[in-house]
């Protein structure tokens, strides 16, 4: 068995080298076998593309179920505290949940900064844990779903989104649906200018293009769309002018 194990962890680290162009020297990820046998992946990865891509390519590993432990390294000393609170003011003031209840968990204790209103449209809990930002209750839909995740990650000092929220009533994912959560992604990112980028998915494959202005606009609308829940690949075709 132990054999066994050695040759699977090679096999998965080369694919991940080869998918996530990850250099192991300064990204040494951990490959652990559970008692359960499932593989635990492990450490820090250089953004949220590279996490997701890891995943992917250890999971094409013929045998191998994974278990995310991945985080993604941060240039920030944020506390827990300072993270919450940061990822609670940026679904208060998104107009989209303007009628979601919202909930933090702070010292154990849950505290209420937003009831719901004439209309209600779900409810979300916050917790934040070494950096990891998790997110409870429900919404009205899977673009709901996303976007909170994705305000989740904007957050400075933020190294993963566990994004647990239900939708209610359920809905079936679809391409037109990944489509839609990232048009109100970008619309909701103060940072791009959303009416000049195009967005495609085909299979939760996400390909962009149009012109923007900077190449940090350019930068930032591929990670918005990797911050999508449950979108595998990002092909960026934007234009610098």
């Amino acid at each position: 068995m132990p054999n066994k194990d050695e040759g699977i962890r090679k096999k998965v680290r080369a694919a991940i080298e080869h998918e996530a162009h990850i250099d192991w020297q300064s990204h040494p990820l951990g490959l652990a076998f559970s008692d359960d046998g499932a593989l635990v992946l492990d450490g820090e990865v250089p953004h949220i593309g590279a996490k997701k891509l890891a995943l992917r390519a250890a999971a094409g590993v013929a045998g191998v179920a994974v278990v995310d432990h991945l985080r993604v390294g941060v240039d920030s000393d944020a506390g827990d505290g300072a993270i919450r609170d940061a990822v609670c003011r940026w679904l208060l003031r998104d107009i989209d949940f303007q009628n979601c209840a919202v909930h933090v968990w702070a010292k154990g204790q849950r505290e209420t900064l937003q009831q719901a209103g004439a209309y209600p449209s779900g409810s979300i809990e916050v917790a934040v844990t070494d950096g990891v930002v998790t997110l409870v209750g429900q919404v009205i839909s899977l673009s709901h779903k996303r976007l909170a995740g994705v305000v989740a990650w904007w957050v400075r000092g933020c190294r993963n989104v566990v994004n647990v929220l239900a939708v209610v009533p359920p809905e079936e994912d679809s391409d037109d649906e990944v489509v839609d959560a990232l048009r109100l992604v970008l619309e909701s990112d103060p940072y791009v200018r959303a009416e000049q980028i195009g967005i495609g998915s085909q299979d939760h494959v996400v390909t962009l293009d149009g012109v923007v202005s900077s190449e940090g606009e350019r930068t930032r609308a591929e990670m918005d769309a990797w911050y999508l829940f449950a979108v595998d690949r990002v092909i960026n075709h934007i234009e610098v002018r």
